[in-house]
């Protein structure tokens, strides 16, 4: 805030000799408005899950893996290219040895010799080994991106995790104000009630034990939600200090948010869900392993061009010519072919191709783990979403009850035929049927949240 205020002043110091004083006092009111207004934002649950999603640290190394799986698939592109070399060399020789140029025997003295060379070499057959790698390098590109699309539906169920945290902590950070408040009243009333002679001075020291109480329950509770706040702040990754969230309505859940039956909910998962899908390529690439491991069994073809020359001088030599004239009579073509047959290789391919299937029985063993880590999961957040709205009707109608009969007991506490005791007791039974109502209800919420996640369907609707 004070870096925007000094860039504001800054500005206003250049623009000032332009508009006049009062123009500049003007503008500069409305840009603080602005810099205030946006100090003070606050995060909705949808921007809040889109910020998660754009800035948080598990995404953006699963893209950056998703960089380097392109730069894969150009290398596994290139394999299927031929590679071209071209080289230079001089050389310095003293003693006996041969002429690279004559090939004749040169006893003790210094020859010199320069050469250059080019070649292109061309994989003709290699046991569909370049064919697969290729796949490979497509299979795993598809692979993190299914896992980016996992990671981001696991961070948008944390953040409306946390987002409903936040909701359900001021929910009872209200409930705890509204009960002091109530308690400060209460205290007033009876006041005036002992100033009248109608009630003993004792119930005054009983309604401020209770009033203490209910303040130190007001400090908890905003604890609470700080705490709530701050865990939503980490999560997105931001500073606490002014971090807020707008308070949205959360409406009161219904049955009708239930699903009647747990099989489409599983149907749709095992179908769709980003974790069954990348245990199935896993099996793809387990079995492209195995058919790379088998090309070490196939023969090897390739063929290549060369084209080159040398130029030699020592001091017999007796045939000198110039430097470029003797490059050029020393310049040649050559072509090779090249088939390597793999007879034996010391068991290397043998236990490549064992390890390579074993690793495909085990890909097939984590999908079907996979789909039953799913399945009871998806079991367990349906019973859970079942038992929720029981217990959340439960408490409404414990709550109505409650409230019935602090009404009553406040009544007959009023006219004096109820100690303090008695009523402080109905209180709390009426606080705590409040905050079970509270805790109940955001359960549910979150339950069909969970739920609604394996369907696929939107978590900030």
């Amino acid at each position: 805030m004070k870096i925007m205020i000094k860039l504001i002043s800054h500005f206003l110091q250049h623009f000032r000799n332009f508009v006049g004083v009062k123009h500049s006092v003007l503008l500069f009111s409305v840009l603080f408005t602005v810099a205030s207004f946006a100090q003070q934002k606050k995060w909705t649950l949808q921007e809040s899950v889109a910020y998660a999603l754009e800035n948080n640290i598990s995404v953006k190394q699963t893209e950056n893996t998703l960089l380097l799986n392109e730069q894969d698939i150009v290398a596994a592109k290139g394999q299927f290219l031929p590679s071209v070399n071209g080289s230079l060399g001089e050389r310095m020789s003293i003693g006996s040895g041969f002429d690279p140029v004559t090939n004749q025997r040169i006893n003790n003295q210094t020859t010199h010799s320069f050469n250059y060379n080019f070649s292109v070499n061309q994989n003709v057959f290699n046991g569909f080994r370049t064919l697969n790698l290729y796949k490979q390098s497509r299979l795993n590109q598809e692979i993190n991106n299914l896992e980016l699309a996992r990671i981001k539906d696991d961070i948008s169920l944390n953040v409306v995790n946390a987002y409903l945290n936040i909701l359900f902590n001021k929910e009872n950070l209200e409930t705890a104000k509204a009960q002091y408040d109530f308690s400060q009243k209460q205290l007033e009333q009876v006041k005036d009630l002992v100033d009248a002679g109608v009630q003993p001075k004792a119930n005054i020291y009983d309604t401020e034990a209770t009033l203490s109480r209910d303040a130190q329950q007001v400090t908890i509770a905003e604890n609470n939600f700080n705490l709530a706040l701050l865990t939503l702040s980490q999560l997105l990754q931001v500073p606490f200090n002014g971090f807020d969230v707008e308070i949205i309505d959360v409406d009161t859940p219904s049955e009708a948010l239930l699903y009647n039956e747990v099989t489409p909910v599983l149907n749709y998962a095992l179908t769709n869900r980003n974790e069954i899908k990348i245990a199935e390529k896993d099996i793809e690439n387990a079995t492209l392993n195995t058919e790379i491991s088998k090309s070490g069994y196939l023969p090897s073809v390739s063929v290549g061009y060369g084209f080159g020359s040398v130029w030699s001088e020592s001091k017999n030599d007796f045939t000198k010519q110039a430097f470029f004239r003797e490059l050029d009579l020393n310049k040649g073509h050559n072509f090779n072919l090249n088939v390597n047959i793999p007879i034996f290789s010391r068991f290397q391919n043998k236990t490549a191709v064992a390890k390579s299937k074993i690793q495909e029985e085990n890909s097939k063993l984590r999908l079907e783990q996979a789909k039953l880590d799913l399945e009871s999961n998806i079991q367990r957040a349906y019973t859970d979403a079942q038992a929720a709205f029981k217990a959340y009707d439960a408490a409404q109608k414990s709550l109505a009850s409650q409230e019935l009969a602090f009404n009553n007991s406040k009544e007959r506490y009023d006219i004096g035929n109820m100690t303090a005791f008695d009523l402080e007791q109905a209180r709390v039974q009426f606080i705590n049927a409040q905050s079970s109502l509270i805790n109940a209800k955001y359960d549910f919420v979150f339950k069909t949240k969970v739920l609604d996640f394996y369907m696929g369907k939107s978590l900030t609707n």
